[in-house]
């Protein structure tokens, strides 16, 4: 496996030599130029996948999946994709979402297991799809998860409001929370590990895979793993962070270091990540392998733009899809634009601050909010936006997903603060610009790309091209994650 020191940068992920081209031959691995009659010949370590008699199993086991719309759930529907497309036999265990409308529908050519996400949680999902019916007179469509016709359309994006019952039953929800590691989440740690022991008799994958988070993933992994299988973890953010509920450091400590000792491989998506863990647990490099999100050269809006927001060619058209969590600022950005003149602001959040709605009412022609957008009519506003925002976290092993999606609108993007190699690679390759964090020195920024906007230059100053970023492709980091699970299969023959 790849292993790089520390210091390197995000942009270092592209260096990476995958396995060589495979061909499939009547359901069978074999490398293409290394082809022998009836076998594979044997190859360096990280090259090799051997002739089986059986395409390659793996089991995920993944809370966070299709049709939940977060980041965690997109990055395993591309993988899951592309898994399925070098030909393995793929199936999910993941938490029954009977009360979710469809955001992200899930790839074909895979089976998915759904166990009860908990008794607390289950109710309120309960309480509000029929909180939903009574309001639309429309109902949740859960078995379509795969029908892209399912996805939420713009109109209906904000959540459903509950009643005082169902009010009641989330604060049951949050309180049941507070016994249940690390989360909520882990009530759905009982019905899951019931299902997990039928599928490791029954299926008997090569590879199972956990996507963290949130840490029941790992916990349902290590299961698996003490009984001989590999594992191999995606652990997209340390289990022990800052906003680690005190109760719970201890224990969060404890599984992190299990996993970072114990698991096969373990996938981050920063070298800042993986800096971390080994310092932390005294683990060695060769254990971690960098992935980080990515984009489908392909992606495109599917639906037509929502035409209640428009554009205006004599304005500035800033974009920001994404959340707003406690350690990220957009604080100087929306000063910056309220202090601008010709610029506005566009913000498609699932929650947004209360003082980012005062600010929105105060200032409707500098900012305006859209609500939740399913993913591709996120790519289409993305893709009709001047230029598109991304925020820095305070936490620097934790760089946001969204620019890696951004990368594939092929539009400038505005980078406000500090990530490891994201700020260097935009500017290397002349697809943005970055802007401290501070009102006054946005405010330059956008002056200067809203000069560039009236004059017609945006595509002069930037580099536009789709094809740009191919290692961050979710193509690219598919072949690399099935290398991954290629390699690791070889523990159980």
């Amino acid at each position: 496996m790849e292993s790089l020191g520390a210091g390197r940068r995000v942009a270092e992920l592209a260096k990476f030599s995958g396995p060589k081209r495979v061909m499939r031959i009547r359901g069978h691995c074999i490398h293409s130029r290394r082809r022998r009659l009836g076998r594979c010949e044997r190859m360096p370590a990280g090259h090799r996948l051997f002739f089986r008699e059986h395409p390659l199993r793996v089991l995920l086991i993944a809370y966070e999946f299709p049709p939940g719309p977060s980041p965690q759930s997109l990055r395993w529907a591309r993988f899951a994709r592309e898994l399925v497309g070098h030909g393995v036999e793929l199936r999910v265990l993941t938490v029954q979402r009977d009360a979710e409308r469809v955001r992200l529908p899930a790839p074909s050519g895979l089976v998915i297991d759904r166990t009860p996400p908990g008794a607390v949680s289950g109710l309120i999902a309960h309480v509000r799809a029929r909180h939903v019916v009574e309001q639309t007179g429309q109902p949740y469509a859960p078995g379509r998860a795969n029908d892209e016709s399912a996805v939420a359309s713009s109109a209906d994006f904000n959540e459903m409001s509950l009643n005082w019952k169902g009010r009641l039953v989330r604060q049951f929800d949050r309180a049941s929370g507070v016994l249940a590691f690390p989360d909520h989440f882990g009530q759905w740690a009982h019905a899951a590990r019931l299902r997990l022991k039928q599928l490791l008799d029954a299926f008997v994958p090569d590879v199972v895979i956990s996507s963290h988070e949130p840490a029941t993933t790992l916990e349902l992994g290590r299961v698996a793993r003490e009984r001989g299988f590999a594992w191999l973890v995606d652990l997209g953010d340390p289990v022990l962070t800052s906003y680690t509920p005190h109760r719970w450091r201890r224990r969060a400590h404890q599984v992190e270091a299990w996993t970072c000792r114990n698991a096969s491989q373990i996938i981050v998506t920063t070298p800042a990540t993986r800096d971390l863990l080994v310092a932390r647990h005294d683990v060695a490099f060769e254990r971690f392998s960098l992935l980080p999100q990515g984009y489908d050269r392909s992606d495109g809006p599917a639906y037509a733009p929502d035409k209640s927001l428009p554009v205006d060619p004599e304005t500035l058209e800033l974009v920001y899809t994404g959340s707003f969590y406690a350690f990220r600022r957009p604080q100087a950005l929306v000063e910056a634009v309220v202090a601008s003149s010709g610029v506005r602001l566009t913000v498609a959040t699932r929650t947004p601050p209360h003082w980012l709605m005062e600010v929105a009412e105060a200032h409707p022609a500098k900012v305006r909010l859209a609500g939740f957008l399913p993913h591709a009519e996120s790519l289409a506003l993305q893709q009709k936006s001047d230029v598109l925002v991304n925020i820095a976290n305070d936490d620097r092993v934790q760089t946001p997903g969204k620019v890696f999606e951004y990368l594939g609108a092929a539009r400038p993007i505005l980078h406000i603060g500090s990530s490891e190699g994201i700020a260097e690679l935009l500017q290397e390759r002349r697809r943005g610009v970055v802007a401290p964090e501070h009102p006054d020195a946005v405010r330059k920024v956008l002056g200067r790309l809203a000069e560039m906007k009236i004059a017609g230059s945006l595509a002069e100053h930037f580099d536009l091209r789709l094809d740009l970023f191919p290692e961050f492709e979710w193509k690219t980091l598919g072949d690399r994650l099935f290398g991954i699970v290629g390699e690791l299969s070889r523990e159980r023959r």
